[in-house]
């Protein structure tokens, strides 16, 4: 069985980041093991909540793990709320990936043309130069233009698109992804570029009048276990994509529908149904 980490916060309630990459890679047939940076009570689209960072706790889970000889397929990291924690997931790379594996930054941090609370440009920056040392990164556009220095221009078009990728490759990483791509009113996607190869590969499903909070979580656990179980790149980000998608059906179908997060429980069984 291939195994992974996923190195991101807890949110309690609010289906985000751990709370659905651990059930998501697990369903998928992968071993998974966690380091949480730290714990929320719920996430932040509430009107309030607790934080307990952890931070302190990392250095030391890493060192056990390395006594253990614990050595891991890939390391995927979600939302990192400092700049140490951006170190730590290069400790983690250097102490607890298998020769070969991979390394996954999905660089939460931004969305809509802003920062998230709490975070800074010098905070970007050090992101892009973890990108940069990463075999894929997973942006949205906003993230990419933080990193990047480009103008954030949502409706940019293709050769936007395009150009964004390629500043992002520069970076240093071998396949950049931007999330949330809409080439038309009616479809919404991702597109990858693959630096080494200089071709462009995309996935595109219904654009749905709706948002949720945490689909971006799920869209990056369910591409990264998706690579990890030897899917193509096309493969992986097609499965991520229509998953999604489907998520945000289910959820919608039921009147009294949680707002907060979309019901991806009910859709595991299409998902491993794709593997």
């Amino acid at each position: 069985m291939k195994k992974i980490v996923t190195i991101q916060d807890i949110s309690c309630v609010g289906k985000c980041s751990l709370t659905v990459a651990l059930p998501l890679l697990s369903a998928m047939g992968l071993e998974t093991a966690i380091i949480p940076t730290a714990v929320l009570s719920n996430h932040t689209a509430f009107s309030g909540f607790t934080f307990h960072d952890l931070t302190d706790t990392i250095p030391g889970i890493l060192d056990q793990w390395k006594k253990e000889g614990f050595a891991f397929d890939a390391v995927y990291s979600g939302y990192l709320g400092s700049l140490r924690q951006i170190e730590l997931v290069e400790r983690a790379w250097d102490s607890c990936l298998a020769p070969g594996g991979l390394k996954i930054v999905d660089p939460a941090m931004a969305d809509n043309g802003s920062l998230y609370k709490g975070f800074t440009e010098d905070f970007a920056r050090a992101m892009g130069g973890l990108c940069g040392k990463a075999d894929l990164i997973m942006p949205n556009l906003t993230e990419a233009c933080f990193m990047t220095g480009r103008p954030y221009r949502p409706d940019g078009g293709d050769s936007y698109v395009r150009d964004t990728l390629r500043a992002l490759s520069g970076l240093g990483c071998r396949f950049s992804m931007l999330t949330g791509v809409s080439p038309d009113e009616n479809s919404l996607g991702a597109m990858i570029y693959d630096r080494d190869r200089d071709i462009f590969l995309s996935a595109y499903n219904e654009k749905l009048p709706v948002r949720f909070h945490g689909t971006g979580d799920i869209f990056a656990s369910v591409m990264t276990g998706g690579l990890v179980r030897g899917k193509s790149l096309e493969e992986a980000m097609s499965i991520a994509v229509d998953f999604v998608h489907d998520c945000i059906l289910e959820t919608i179908s039921h009147k009294d529908h949680n707002w907060y997060g979309v019901d991806f429980e009910a859709v595991i069984p299409a998902l491993t149904a794709r593997l």
